[in-house]
């Protein structure tokens, strides 16, 4: 059967569509061109924001009315759980975060058993086919790769409900990492991202490392360690991780950094707000100041260092002093670019039992200035840039204009410039000297 999989949310949700089609493939179904020439579509669903989940749930009602054999997989169903069969009557199956390995053993239910309504939604630590995603590689994959090294998250952010849809936290084995990345660097792919919910806690909750292997460092040398593992694999030229947590910026992780030179000078360090009092009611674990000292370690290794951010605008309670607080470290944090959310409630959390007392409208204006803050800082940061010569990985044509060709920078900052002759296959590098910035992207010529 041909199918498709529409992806809704995170680099995660991303990751696990990819290890789906792995399986689904593996199981002899076939890619579809899209959804309109699919007989399977599962919809792969976020449940962070309401608007995301009714997006998600949307789409799949919209595929059982067009007759598909439809499922609905990720953290959505994980939330809802039997009540996703109240809003989808007809929906043929559903499946946790930790389940989809199931998805083909579904699907055959559906089509041959004739069984509908399926539901999966267990909490096993591991799910099942978690490496079947290197299997991708073997199916022709692109030359970048996500790798999932830690499932699950422990912080209990008062706002978030990812704790309780995809569980406590568990790391992957070190070795299962490792013959995870060698075997994508074999089949081609150049460029690996580690992934995490908070990646620099990999190794807490469970030995990271086998037995008999001692990891004197604890646990705060895990994810360091693994780096300098993974930088050691032929084949493989960047190695990207996220999401980080300030906790985890540590000497021994800015020493990985010095070490390992297939590690990109790039991380994505949500800070969420800048006043330590909404900081604490978040539950976030650290003070505006600690957050600027892990910033300030990170730009004494490298002045190009390439901070990228998540923040919350009216989160309860929030007051103007508190918003120009988070305004205030976003400038001197200097971020290179930055994620700004509205906040929504979300049943089950803590900050869902406050009073949600910001305004819409006036979520909505602290959105704008700190996105018009952040084009302004974007374009000074990307301005210092110009006339350096970047080594950037070929993605292909730009979307924007095909005339020209796009890619990445080792800071994940996107460079475009003017195709001359015959395009370099996918995934090649290319050195490009910036003639001009943009607040989000970086224009030159290719030498």
């Amino acid at each position: 059967m041909k199918f498709h999989i529409h992806t809704y949310g995170c680099q995660m949700n991303v990751r696990d569509s990819e290890a789906v089609e792995a399986l689904m493939l593996a199981a002899g179904h076939e890619r579809a061109a899209g959804e309109a020439d699919a007989d399977v579509v599962i919809v792969n669903s976020c449940t962070v924001r309401q608007k995301a989940e009714e997006k998600a749930v949307g789409k799949a009602g919209n595929l059982i009315a067009a007759k598909k054999v439809t499922g609905l997989m990720g953290c959505a169903v994980k939330r809802l759980g039997a009540d996703v069969f109240k809003l989808l009557p007809k929906l043929d199956f559903a499946v946790g975060p930790r389940r989809f390995g199931l998805i083909p053993h579904l699907i055959d239910r559906v089509v041959n058993g004739g069984e509908h309504g399926l539901l999966e939604v267990g909490d096993d630590e591991v799910p099942t086919g978690i490496d079947a995603h290197s299997g991708l590689a073997r199916a022709g994959a692109p030359f970048q790769s996500y790798v999932t090294v830690l499932l699950g998250c422990d912080n209990r952010c008062s706002y978030c409900i990812v704790p309780d849809v995809r569980g406590h936290e568990f790391s992957r084995p070190a070795r299962e990492v490792i013959a995870e990345v060698r075997s994508l660097a074999e089949h081609g792919v150049t460029e690996v991202c580690l992934l995490g919910q908070s990646v620099l806690r990999y190794g807490v909750r469970n030995a990271a490392w086998d037995a008999g292997e001692p990891n004197p460092g604890g646990f705060n040398e895990a994810f360091p360690r693994l780096l300098r593992s993974l930088d050691e694999i032929p084949g493989l030229r960047r190695i990207r991780f996220t999401s980080a947590h300030p906790s985890g910026c540590t000497d021994e992780l800015v020493r990985a950094y010095l070490e390992c030179p297939k590690v990109c000078r790039h991380l994505h360090l949500p800070v969420q707000s800048g006043s330590d009092r909404i900081l604490a009611d978040m539950g976030r674990r650290y003070t505006r100041e600690q957050y600027l000292a892990a910033v300030r370690r990170l730009r004494e290794l490298d002045p190009e260092f390439a901070l990228t951010t998540d923040v919350i605008v009216g989160y309860p309670g929030e007051t103007e002093e508190d918003f120009e607080a988070t305004r205030s470290l976003m400038e001197e944090a200097g971020f290179d670019n930055a994620f700004v959310f509205k906040y929504s409630p979300r049943p089950g959390t803590r900050a869902a039992r406050l009073p949600d007392d910001v305004p819409v409208a006036e979520k909505e204006r602290r959105d704008q200035v700190l996105l018009a803050d952040q084009e302004l800082r974007g374009q000074r940061r990307n301005e210092r840039l110009v006339g350096t010569v970047r080594e950037v990985l070929c993605e292909g044509p730009s979307k924007r204009n095909r005339a020209r060709l796009s890619g990445r920078d080792g800071g994940n900052r996107i460079v475009v410039w003017k195709a001359a002759g015959s395009p370099p296959p996918v995934g090649t590098p290319v050195l490009v000297r910036v003639t001009e910035a943009h607040p989000q992207i970086l224009v030159g010529e290719a030498i």
